[in-house]
């Protein structure tokens, strides 16, 4: 294993910060996998998750057991891990501008086509590489004057070649589920069912706010469709899968649970033949995708009490019952429902609701929403 250590910009004087990557294999082996953990630097069961794969392909490289490369960021923004109110973890918005960590990561495929687009050709082989090499150039030469847009920045640059990549994440109380642009649902089957996801949620390039897994993977999609659009002989495939991995909820912290989702990391990892040995065949699918479309959001429509009828991963009929919320001062009680049905695959952690609060989520068959899919 080789360790590198990536300074962000000083945001302040006396201060200094540094992402940590671990690399495992010979730099430039093919399938190249990266993983990080805890963007959003209060979602903690990445980290363990990491701790345990790290292990892992520590056994594996000590055995000759590499074939590809795998880069494992295991604590992906050390901003948020030191921001701290009144006690309590502030892990999703950089204090200062009120970004989300997950939001705002380059176009890389405008920064691919403005150099190499109008000269792809007909080897598709060629092609992947000459984007690669592009996109890295183009990462390598912009600059950044904030600490957050070095965050964003050296991540790109770690993860912009891969093959696959896996952000590692979590909700609020929530079953383990994924979402991936549907362009890549193929390669990333196999992992789900290994995982065990009880929901998918997929949607084409442009669900909103431009996340770190959609700009990878989006780098591909959007140079076909601008291909294809323009009638070109460059054959370009969809070489890099990305997903969001949504390890259950924030309190899922749990050695078994850990252990359980390293090992089907491992087993994914040999399926693309990043490690040796045969991961044998993968269960069946507890789910079929949906539409990150047809996600229903309940919110609470007044101040109250919340409490859960149904638990994270019920399969809910329409018109089913999901929470109340109660107002203790005028005695009124609302119930909260499922106007289309679904599965209830992930719900708030706060038991008291203001109004307006997103309190659960059901994923459903068909589409219902438009525009910007992704929360705050």
């Amino acid at each position: 294993m080789r360790l590198e250590h990536h300074p962000l910009p000083c945001s302040s004087l006396g201060t200094q910060r540094h992402v940590t990557s671990l690399h495992f294999g010979a730099a430039g082996a093919r399938p190249k996998v990266y993983v990080q953990a805890s963007l959003h630097a209060d979602e903690l069961p990445g980290m363990l998750v990491a701790h345990h794969l790290r292990r892992r392909l520590l056994e594996a490289e000590s055995a000759g057991a590499l074939r590809g490369e795998v880069v494992l960021v295991p604590a992906a923004n050390p901003i948020g891990l030191a921001q701290r109110l009144d006690h309590r973890s502030m892990g999703r918005f950089e204090l200062g501008t009120s970004e989300n960590f997950n939001r705002h990561y380059p176009d890389l495929a405008a920064l691919a086509w403005a150099r190499v687009g109008p000269t792809l050709g007909p080897d598709a082989d060629a092609n992947v590489q000459r984007v690669r090499a592009a996109v890295l150039q183009a990462l390598a030469e912009q600059p950044a004057a904030t600490e957050l847009q070095g965050l964003r920045l050296t991540l790109m640059r770690l993860a912009a070649d891969a093959d696959v990549v896996l952000d590692l994440h979590c909700d609020s109380e929530a079953v383990l589920h994924l979402y991936s642009e549907t362009a890549c649902w193929p390669q990333l089957a196999p992992l789900a069912a290994w995982l065990g996801a009880e929901t998918v949620l997929v949607a084409d390039y442009g669900a909103g706010g431009q996340p770190f897994d959609e700009q990878l993977s989006g780098l591909w999609s959007q140079l076909a469709a601008r291909l294809q659009a323009e009638g070109r002989d460059a054959p370009l495939p969809q070489a890099c899968a990305s997903a969001t991995v949504e390890l259950r909820g924030e309190a899922d912290v749990d050695h078994a649970l850990a252990a359980r989702d390293a090992e089907a990391l491992v087993r994914y990892l040999q399926h693309l033949g990043v490690l040796a040995g045969d991961p044998g065949a993968p269960p069946p699918l507890r789910c079929t995708p949906t539409p990150l479309a047809g996600t229903e959001i309940l919110r609470a429509p007044h101040p109250g009490v919340i409490v859960f009828l149904t638990p994270v991963g019920a399969r809910l009929r329409p018109g089913e019952a999901v929470a109340e919320i109660i107002d203790p001062i005028t005695g009124r009680v609302t119930t909260l429902a499922s106007a289309h049905g679904g599965t209830l695959y992930a719900r708030s952690r706060e038991r008291y609701a203001v109004a307006g609060l997103e309190v659960a989520k059901v994923a459903g068959v068909r589409p219902i929403r438009s525009g910007d899919l992704l929360s705050a």
